[in-house]
């Protein structure tokens, strides 16, 4: 079997996914990438997380997009998650769901504001919402547009600082070091969705933190100064 490893560590991350209650049914999916074999393995389209296998990870070519080992067809995401993968090289897992509070900032066409520390602790900056897909990009290549318009909304923003993304009218995708980070990204994400339709509830004109404190809670954990956790 093509990289098992690879195939065992996306088989888990995609039942970490369904456990954390951010997917429902077949929703969702999460890859992985080995770069140097040039290969992403994901999730199966439609086969419900409890019957998942590793030997049922599908294998793709990063650059054709091909199938190279399986007998089953990757997920529909599939062209998606490549164009993360090719564009942003810091990723090596990625994760697509529709969890509620996410996806309603997603439909609301809402970006998740940095309004305090917790966000600050995770994302670098507010979590950006694309621009809507015109009719011609959905209705060819729809699932690669999408990935193109998530870069495209990157231009301007580092995806190491911010690893996440609410694509307008849809959802919301994450990405990490590894599939497995990547999950933990959304779970974060999703976490962050729900706080800020509580906080808009409670103080729609809440101001936000100055950058210093921003500042202070990205860099204790990130960077080569960083100073939170064990080493």
């Amino acid at each position: 079997m093509l990289l098992p490893k690879l195939r065992e560590s996306v088989y888990k991350a995609n039942r970490e996914l369904n456990e954390s209650g951010l997917v429902l049914f077949t929703f969702g999916n999460v890859s992985g990438v080995d770069r140097k074999a040039g290969i992403v393995v994901i999730k199966p389209s439609g086969v419900p997380y409890d019957k998942l296998l590793p030997k049922a990870m599908v294998c793709v070519d990063l650059k054709s997009g091909k199938i190279i080992d399986s007998i089953y067809k990757p997920s529909s995401d599939t062209p998606t998650h490549l164009e993360i993968y090719r564009a942003f090289k810091n990723a090596g897992g990625v994760v697509h769901t529709h969890s509620c509070y996410a996806t309603s900032c997603a439909q609301a066409r809402q970006s998740i504001k940095c309004m305090g520390t917790t966000h600050a602790d995770y994302f670098f900056g507010d979590v950006p919402v694309t621009r809507p897909l015109t009719k011609a990009e959905t209705i060819k290549e729809y699932e690669k547009n999408t990935g193109l318009v998530i870069v495209e909304t990157f231009r301007k923003i580092d995806p190491v600082e911010i690893q996440a993304v609410l694509v307008a009218n849809h959802g919301p995708f994450s990405w990490g070091g590894n599939p497995s980070d990547a999950v933990h990204n959304s779970i974060v994400l999703e976490f962050l969705a729900r706080v800020q339709i509580q906080v808009a509830s409670l103080n729609p004109n809440a101001p936000r933190p100055p950058q210093y404190l921003i500042d202070k809670h990205y860099f204790r954990k990130h960077g080569k100064n960083a100073y939170y956790g064990q080493r």
